[in-house]
């Protein structure tokens, strides 16, 4: 694979994006969800108007959005958008992150030096064992990194940087937008179409280097509560009905070799308890529910209903309620009535000297959400590996070709309109 062409400094950006916390908190109510990540998007919202961008906007909810201008004297070109978003995962410490460059890495195992049981090791990893001779940035061993998505963010600016310090090089109108709390489901729930203006849009989001994301998992959260009876424990015998036991009960009776994500993978599905709160009188146990095709979803969720009222009905007075919400769905039901979005995609990367590759993505993106709601959004790589893990990690050259891919875009999408 070649080096890239277009050189910015999306990797100096990132060292310094990464040692804002960002962490967003799903448990808030708050829009965005945590104050913290508007320290970055304010940050940003400088960096845009230094670079020269005159219409930067950052509104009430977080989202801040600029407009690079067109080049090219063609009229008909669309306007297209590139999106990422600042929050990290609530699953990991993402405050005060050191961020390491690994020079010239020649496939030895990292160890991470603030916790030396961090190790990074290219047979674990067959996409670092394709890094030879580049450079690798990690965190220190006792936080994410945070490429997920500040790499986005980082090529999203560099990209910027470049288009405007090169008016040679014709496109048309591009908007950007920079979003909070996509790690917590809400990243697009305010988030204006019209005010944004772009006719397709793609958020860098994704992986390694050459792939582009057109499907995602169809996503609904679900949650049921047992509703014991409580009493004092010494007087109990005929009367108590323990909530906790009943949560345990029904957990060991989920499938042991299916429908969990540790045993499934591609196109498979999956239900997945991630949260148990409660006591003795109530307990609750929130799942999340993903599979491509959105009615299996339904199937999942009955399969959970039935179990869970099975074992309350055999502990009366013992009840149980169900509440599913829905999370997102599989952006291909929009993007195959746009093949346009994704060809010049595809153009861009082979453009790069990349190889297209093509997957499911088993999780979501808010190009799903935008996609629905009416804004064509695929997904492409920005380097990012072990997302969610104190061993996540990205290359400099995989974000160099992320900001080479996103120029090459904007030149397809030129290069396609009718003079």
């Amino acid at each position: 694979m070649r080096e890239p062409v277009f050189r910015s400094s999306c990797v100096e950006r990132f060292l310094r994006y990464v040692t804002y916390d960002t962490q967003s908190d799903e448990n808030s109510s708050s829009y965005p969800s945590t104050e913290k990540q508007l320290v970055l998007l304010r940050r940003l919202a400088q960096e845009l108007r230094e670079l020269g961008l005159e219409d930067v906007e950052l509104d009430r909810y977080g989202y801040l959005m600029a407009t690079v201008p067109p080049t090219t004297s063609k009229r008909n070109v669309p306007v297209i958008g590139f999106l990422a978003h600042v929050d990290t995962s609530p699953e990991i410490s993402g405050a005060g992150v050191r961020p390491i460059v690994h020079r010239d890495y020649q496939g030895q195992p990292l160890v991470l030096p603030d916790d030396p049981t961090q190790v990074l090791r290219p047979e674990d990893d067959p996409a670092l064992a394709g890094q030879i001779g580049r450079d690798i940035i990690t965190a220190s061993g006792t936080t994410l990194l945070g490429a997920d998505d500040k790499a986005g963010v980082a090529e999203i600016m560099g990209a910027v940087e470049y288009l405007l310090a090169h008016p040679e090089i014709p496109h048309g109108p591009i908007r950007v937008a920079f979003t909070p709390d996509e790690e917590v489901g809400r990243g697009v729930a305010h988030f204006d179409i019209e005010k944004f203006g772009a006719r397709y849009a793609y958020t860098l989001d994704g992986g390694g280097v050459g792939e582009l994301e057109t499907e995602t998992f169809a996503a609904d959260a679900m949650t049921i509560v047992f509703q014991g009876f409580n009493t004092h424990p010494g007087y109990a015998k005929g009367k108590l009905v323990n909530a906790i036991k009943l949560a345990a009960q029904f957990l060991e009776r989920l499938p042991k070799r299916t429908l969990s994500p540790e045993t499934t993978e591609g196109y498979e599905g999956y239900v997945h308890p991630y949260v148990v709160e409660g006591g003795v009188d109530r307990t609750s146990v929130k799942f999340l529910i993903r599979d491509f095709d959105a009615a299996k979803l339904q199937e999942k969720e009955a399969l959970l209903e039935s179990l869970a009222r099975e074992i309350a009905g055999a502990h009366p007075p013992a009840r149980v309620a169900v509440e599913v919400q829905q999370t997102y769905r599989n952006m291909r039901e929009i993007l195959e009535a746009h093949p346009e979005v994704v060809a010049c995609a595809e153009e861009a990367i082979r453009g790069a000297g990349l190889e297209v590759r093509r997957r499911p993505i088993r999780g979501g993106t808010d190009g799903a959400k935008l996609s629905f709601m009416g804004l064509p959004t695929p997904n492409l790589f920005a380097g990012e590996h072990n997302f969610h893990s104190r061993l996540e990690w990205t290359s400099t050259w995989e974000m160099h070709k992320a900001v080479e891919v996103v120029v090459r875009l904007c030149q397809v999408w030129e290069a396609r309109a009718p003079s």
